[in-house]
């Protein structure tokens, strides 16, 4: 990248309304690189912080509010203590933390068809480029993958404010990782909780409620009807999906961090 470049994208980032958002001490923090599994665990959260009635496109919004799609002066208006969703790399103002990664193989694939159904690419869009681009850090302003989660890890990892969830693991056994997130959240909840939430929060539920009111979200409201928000959440699809090379310049370039977030 240029040194213009440089430039362009470290201004981008300090004006970014994630920057500015205002933050109070007792707030949680649902933090990810995008298209690590955050609406997912957006709604696994709120169905079991919020049981007057299930999470659903419709409400997430007042539930677990997304902070660059909600004013300010709206998010100020939730009562407190309030849980939100931020893609930002480390804010040290966010005194406790759920963090979200995912193989950043399969961020890459899920990030490609995600800005083709928000028109940010053309469908024949190359997949090898569009990587490329991934890689640079040019596909938003927070942070490259490796950027962004070594933010968070090598300056939070291990303190008690602080819970990493792999998506892998929430994949294997979603029961036991959302145990640990609720008590994260102080929240002592019966096993049947628990179940009820991982069933308002499935992958085949999500896709239903998308198809039925990807109008009431503001995420979606605007983009491609034809392509799904929700799509098939799996791990390890990269390895279909994915061009070999692009695959090996992701490997090459942050293989030590991927190691130790045990992505081989």
């Amino acid at each position: 990248m240029s040194k213009i470049g440089l430039i362009i994208r470290y201004l981008a980032r300090s004006y970014s309304t994630g920057r500015m958002v205002t933050v109070f001490p007792d707030d949680v923090f649902v933090v990810s690189y995008p298209k690590s599994g955050n609406t997912w665990v957006r709604f696994l959260i709120g169905n079991i912080y919020h049981q007057n009635g299930p999470v659903d496109f419709s409400n997430i919004e007042q539930k677990v509010p997304d902070i660059y799609t909600n004013s300010d002066a709206d998010l100020s208006k939730i009562k407190r203590p309030r849980i939100l969703k931020s893609h930002e790399y480390l804010d040290p103002r966010y005194k406790k933390v759920i963090y979200v990664v995912r193989d950043p193989r399969d961020v890459a694939v899920s990030y490609y068809h995600h800005a083709i159904k928000f028109g940010d690419i053309a469908e024949d869009y190359p997949m090898s480029k569009f990587v490329t681009r991934f890689i640079d850090g040019e596909i938003d302003t927070y942070g490259t993958w490796y950027e962004n989660v070594s933010s968070w890890l090598h300056t939070r990892g291990g303190t008690e404010s602080f819970l990493m969830l792999r998506y892998e693991d929430l994949l294997d056994d979603t029961r036991q990782v959302l145990h640990k997130v609720a008590k994260f959240l102080e929240l002592n909840l019966d096993i049947d909780v628990l179940d009820s939430a991982i069933e308002h929060s499935s992958m085949e539920n999500m896709q239903k409620l998308e198809q039925e009111q990807s109008h009431l979200w503001s995420s979606t409201r605007k983009t491609r009807k034809d392509k799904s928000f929700v799509r098939i959440g799996k791990s390890g699809g990269w390895k279909s999906d994915l061009p070999p090379a692009s695959a090996r310049s992701i490997e090459e370039k942050w293989g030590g961090l991927m190691s130790e977030l045990d992505y081989r």
